[in-house]
């Protein structure tokens, strides 16, 4: 399974916030990028065992994701 995962920089924290947009409350931190895409993939797995294991559906599409350039006036 494929699951886009968006990495965010906290910076109240220090870390990477991981979440996944298809399975809503899906969600790690990580001190390095890498950190939280290890930690993600182990919590989509966990998320998607435990849909399966309560009889409910898992998502078979994905979020689209697009890039939007703004211009804000000064």
């Amino acid at each position: 399974m494929r699951f886009k995962v968006v990495l965010e920089w906290d910076c109240e924290t220090g870390v990477y916030v991981a979440t996944v947009p298809a399975l809503p409350g899906c969600a790690t931190q990580g001190e390095t990028k890498e950190q939280a895409v290890g930690r993600v993939q182990e919590a989509i797995a966990a998320t998607v065992k435990g849909l399966i294991a309560t009889g409910q559906p898992v998502p078979s599409g994905d979020v689209d994701v697009s890039v939007v350039e703004v211009v804000v006036p000064a």
